[in-house]
């Protein structure tokens, strides 16, 4: 080989390495290059107070969440209030997060560290709201980070997340919260509070899943024993399984809820019809569809209430005593109307819950009986003379040791 084409060669060599040395430092971590500082807040002078929306858009979903009129709500579950609480701490946690490691990396390097903008890149865009228009913060958030491991020897910690404040050159760090939440499920941010049965004592279903027989339960109190309102002729209540009404819808839930309901698809234009009434003067009316994907039901609430105005006072009441329980009574009353006015707002929604919230509503008349066949010691059957075996009293006898009291025919102490 020339010297000239060696030269060449060399000279060439020289410029592609130092052409890959410029891109890997381009895109390197180089930590004392960086604006950011470890332990700094991420977001310093961050006004949660003046964030009005939020925005988060992941792939080709968009979810937006708003303050209109003084109540949070998601536009993407039909303008669903949101969960304040969750809301509250997710803002929160934003104003406080701070910084484990501020990283410097060129362009190239945003997909390994997920922060490209979606829809094409797999970054979740985080834009805080003004209003609808203006953007007072913009995040984008990226990878999951590894959690470390513990040097105690007690697991790993907690793992992170790297996060890009600004979407173009924005400066870059890995913040040791995972931001979990950031993510576009409208189910998620809903607010799930529910109804609240207390103290049932009138139980009414008047079409079941399936066309099977309904049933009508009544008791005199919220201690006393349920009664089949309209038993036929033979029917008896099986008590071992009308416990589950004592305390009945006393914690459902929901999953989420339906936008733009088709009523037919979900079973609610001939749906079971619950009719739920409660010692303090509530009367639950449900309509359930039937049964959807993943052992879930439609299922719409109308809460009414009728409550006394007024308390009559007993004869032999003290001015002190009555004092007290008048004011007993006012305090009730208003708890009362609190909890109806809160639950009445449920009406007009369709939810999707879980069979295991409703099942006690579901069951066909039925399963209600005692068994006809059962025996006494079974729960629900009558104690019936004829179910006692037959005994001889010899060999009964038989059984038990020599005694004065029952000797045996071969005893010494047979008289």
């Amino acid at each position: 080989m020339k010297a000239k084409q060696l030269g060449i060669l060399l000279l060439a060599a020289v410029l592609l390495g130092g052409l890959g040395w410029y891109v890997r430092s381009r895109d390197a971590v180089k930590l004392e290059e960086s604006k950011l500082r470890m332990g700094d807040v991420l977001l310093p002078g961050l006004d949660v107070n003046a964030v009005a929306g939020i925005r988060i858009q992941q792939g080709e979903q968009t979810l937006h969440v708003e303050r209109k009129q003084d109540v949070w709500t998601v536009r993407e579950r039909g303008g669903y209030p949101a969960s304040f609480n969750n809301l509250a701490e997710f803002l929160r946690k934003l104003r406080e997060l701070k910084i484990t490691q501020p990283v410097e990396v060129g362009p190239s390097r945003l997909p390994a560290l997920e922060l490209s903008l979606p829809p094409e890149g797999k970054g979740i865009r985080l834009d805080l709201m003004q209003d609808e228009d203006k953007i007072l913060q913009t995040l984008v958030v990226g990878k999951e980070t590894a959690a470390a491991e513990d040097p105690s020897g007690f697991g790993a910690g907690p793992g992170g997340r790297y996060v890009s404040v600004g979407i173009q050159g924005g400066d870059i760090a890995k913040v040791s919260d995972p931001l979990l939440s950031v993510q576009t499920n409208p189910a998620d941010w809903i607010q799930k509070d529910f109804f609240k049965v207390e103290q049932p004592i009138s139980v009414e279903i008047q079409r079941t899943e399936g066309g099977a027989e309904g049933f009508s339960l009544k008791r005199r109190d919220e201690f006393g024993e349920w009664q089949l309102a309209d038993a036929k002729s033979g029917e008896k209540l099986d008590i071992g399984k009308l416990g589950v009404y004592n305390s009945l819808l006393s914690f459902p839930s929901f999953n989420d809820v339906a936008v733009d309901p088709d009523e037919a698809a979900l079973g609610l234009e001939d749906p079971t019809l619950a009719v739920v009434e409660t010692a303090k003067g509530f009367r639950y009316e449900i309509k359930i569809g039937k049964p959807q994907a993943g052992e879930t039901y439609a299922m719409t609430v109308q809460v009414t209430g009728t409550f006394p105005e007024s308390r009559q006072a007993a004869e032999d009441e003290s001015e002190e005593g009555k004092a007290q329980l008048d004011k007993e009574f006012e305090d009730d009353l208003k708890v009362r109307q609190e909890k109806l006015a809160r639950e009445s707002q449920l009406t007009g929604w369709v939810f999707l819950v879980n069979k295991w919230s409703i099942d006690a509503l579901l069951k066909p008349r039925a399963d209600l009986m005692a068994d006809p066949e059962a025996g006494f010691d079974e729960p629900g059957a009558e104690f019936r003379e004829e179910d006692i075996p037959e005994f001889d009293l010899e060999d009964l006898k038989s059984l038990l040791p020599d005694s004065d009291l029952f000797p045996r025919e071969d005893s010494p102490l047979q008289p």
